[in-house]
């Protein structure tokens, strides 16, 4: 067969390591032909692809990024992108399109799909990418371990440097609608509080928790937020910010406001780190490379299957099929209960 891939969306640790092993599974098992389409959905819109083999990923399970290259691009927001897609499709004689992304990379697959009136389209298969783990039909994303190891390692640092100065340190992670990463590297981390998208904040209450804190004793203090999180309304001014291509606001800046606010009203020395893409570099934690290859065979696996219109997942240790449409029904958050439940033990 001959079969496409892409990499859309942001990157993330394990993309590579996916990549891999549809080519390996691919050309060694089923002598399938593989054509990897440069930065996601733009490389098919502009037919820019090279040619993948076995000889041509050696060595990059443990590299962090994307071969392939990545971006934002949509094709359903740019005049004939669509046709596009669909003339590469036929110039490549395409069987199968393997899209791995998160909910907009996936997005895209599955409006082509309902575009795909005369049965023109491949095979699309998806696999689940985001470090914010908020895609709803999985019960983990690669990418999520290692990004919360990033920030668990990042906050254990900021607690030293906090407590030689006295200081509150507002560590900023990424997260634009679920609070995953903040949350578990927030536990993990013994933030003093965590903020997550899921739960607006009241800026009033971290200040005086933070100063009853600071009565005990407790000098230095971490608070964790996640990008997207806002405050309850009318408690503190926030900035806006423009649109990307899938109509996301540009997030990042939070953490330094939420600072500020707290120094100003509490009057306690305060200063901020915004990890950011941080997060999504390096190399992937063993987990994350395994839970990767094993989508990656699981996809190919799927294209052999005809099992069209589907996305791989994890279930209870198993991968399985779920349909690309309620793979993006609706993302994954947070129940707040979580960080409810667990407040009295770290925190105080």
């Amino acid at each position: 067969m001959q079969i496409g891939l892409l990499t859309g969306g942001g990157d993330c640790p394990g993309l590579n390591a996916v990549i891999r092993a549809v080519v390996r599974k691919g050309q060694i098992q089923y002598g399938d032909l593989l054509t990897g389409f440069r930065d996601g959905w733009r490389g098919l819109i502009d037919n820019d692809a090279i040619e993948l083999d076995v000889e041509s990923c050696r060595g990059i399970l443990p590299k962090g990024g994307t071969i392939l290259g990545t971006s934002r691009t949509n094709p359903l927001k740019l005049e004939g992108g669509i046709e596009k897609v669909k003339e590469t499709i036929r110039s490549r004689n395409l069987d199968g399109l393997i899209v791995i992304g998160g909910d907009d990379t996936l997005g895209v697959a599955h409006e082509l799909s309902l575009h795909d009136i005369e049965n023109e389209l491949p095979i699309i298969v998806g696999v689940p990418k985001t470090i914010d783990n908020d895609l709803a039909a999985t019960e983990v994303t690669f990418g999520f371990h290692t990004a919360v190891q990033i920030a668990t390692d990042a906050i254990d640092r900021l607690h030293t440097t906090a407590e030689s100065h006295d200081r509150v340190i507002v560590c900023e992670v990424m997260g634009r609608h679920a609070g995953w990463i903040a949350t578990y590297a927030g536990i993990a981390g013994g933030a003093a509080e965590i903020l997550i998208p899921e739960e607006p904040f009241d800026i009033g209450e971290i200040c005086t928790k933070l100063t009853e804190r600071h009565k005990k004793g407790r000098y230095a203090s971490v608070v964790v937020i996640a990008e997207g999180a806002i405050p309850k309304d009318g408690t503190m001014q926030t900035v806006a910010s423009g649109l990307d291509q899938f109509g996301h606001v540009r997030l990042g800046g939070i953490g330094a406001l939420l600072a500020a606010e707290i120094e100003q009203r509490t009057g306690m020395e305060s200063r901020v780190t915004i990890l950011g893409h941080i997060q999504r570099g390096g190399t992937p934690t063993a987990f994350d490379r395994v839970l990767a290859t094993r989508f990656g065979v699981a996809a190919i696996d799927a294209v052999h299957d005809r099992a069209a219109n589907t996305m791989v997942a994890l279930e209870a240790g198993s991968i399985i099929r779920v349909p690309l449409a309620q793979a993006i029904a609706q993302p994954k958050t947070v129940d707040p209960k979580l960080l409810h439940d667990v407040a009295g033990l770290f925190f105080s």
